[in-house]
């Protein structure tokens, strides 16, 4: 295995692929959907009709916008504005429009996995809004939990919009806002986006539209592979499948291999074997509703101190507050 091989399945990337791939039901992470084609990708998804999260939110937040920023800001105190897969941050720019024109003292501090996304959301912002103050942070949820805990000085309020918060299950959910809760001091909130059950075929729909930009998505973490890697993965040999369960809220996503088929990655010096018809679970989209959030506060330290929902009653932002 020469030098740059090693230096590459060294990466988290390399890594956790060759675990997924290996592991038996296969599996990858959607957290690595996410590049600069992965990232245009998924600004198309939110603009599809049937994907309602995004408007949902949107309209909450221009809703509530002066609600929001007088809890944000409770005795006038200033505060460091953190938010987890920050994004296009389209969403947030409505809370800083306002906070800026409101004269709030405050920073903007937008997380997210991807360069790309924070390079193009730095500036977008300073263009459309060039008072606030943007500090990028890159890296995993997890990786940022000791940045956001290192912040003494200011009150801080993290933001994890669009049901980011879907993609754990129920035990992960958990342990991930444990973890939040211990960067966090008792002044400090933590506002989250939460989809919400409703009609099954609402869900699906949202996760499997017809135009197949979704579908392209997920098949964009093969795409990774094959480029970074060095896979032969042909991604026509693939289906994306949704499927939705109402009585847990969980919706998975999979991708399908509609032939026998053989993958080497040079990177990893390894072959995937697919069986006809085997599957990669690649993604869950948990939907709740008020019973099961006050459970999950409650189990990681936390309150419920307010909700705000959208005029369809699809969805609501939570207010926590550590116990």
């Amino acid at each position: 295995m020469h030098e740059n091989t090693i230096q590459l399945t060294q990466t988290e990337f390399a890594k956790e692929i060759k675990e997924g791939l290996t592991a038996f039901p296969k599996y990858l992470s959607s957290k690595y959907f996410y590049d600069e084609k992965g990232d245009a990708l998924f600004q198309k998804i939110m603009a599809l009709p049937e994907y309602y999260l995004t408007n949902c939110e949107f309209e909450i937040l221009s809703t509530y916008t002066k609600h929001l920023a007088e809890l944000f800001s409770k005795d006038d105190s200033t505060f460091s504005l953190f938010e987890l897969g920050a994004g296009d941050g389209k969403k947030t720019k409505i809370l800083l429009k306002y906070l800026i024109d409101n004269n709030y003292n405050f920073d903007y501090r937008p997380i997210d996995i991807s360069s790309n996304a924070l390079s193009q959301l730095k500036s977008s912002i300073n263009k459309e809004i060039p008072s606030v103050v943007v500090n990028p942070i890159q890296g995993t949820y997890f990786d940022t939990l000791k940045t956001i805990k290192d912040e003494q000085q200011n009150r801080k309020v993290i933001l994890f919009l669009g049901s980011n918060i879907g993609n754990l299950l129920h035990k992960n959910a958990i342990a991930f806002l444990h973890q939040l809760r211990a960067a966090m001091h008792k002044k400090d909130l933590l506002l989250m986006g939460m989809d919400l059950k409703k009609n099954p075929q609402t869900v699906l729909d949202a996760y499997n539209d017809p135009t197949g930009v979704t579908a392209a998505f997920n098949k964009n973490i093969l795409n990774r592979i094959n480029s970074e890697l060095g896979a032969k993965f042909d991604v026509e040999k693939f289906k994306h499948w949704e499927v939705y369960d109402p009585e847990t809220g969980t919706a998975k996503s999979y991708l399908v291999s509609t032939c026998k088929q053989s993958i080497f990655i040079e990177e990893l010096e390894t072959v995937i074997e697919f069986e006809a018809w085997e599957t990669i679970h690649t993604e869950i989209s948990q939907k709740y509703d008020d019973q099961t959030v006050d459970w999950l506060a409650k189990a990681s330290g936390f309150k419920v101190i307010a909700d705000f929902c959208d005029s369809q009653s699809y969805f609501k932002n939570y207010i926590f507050q550590p116990l």
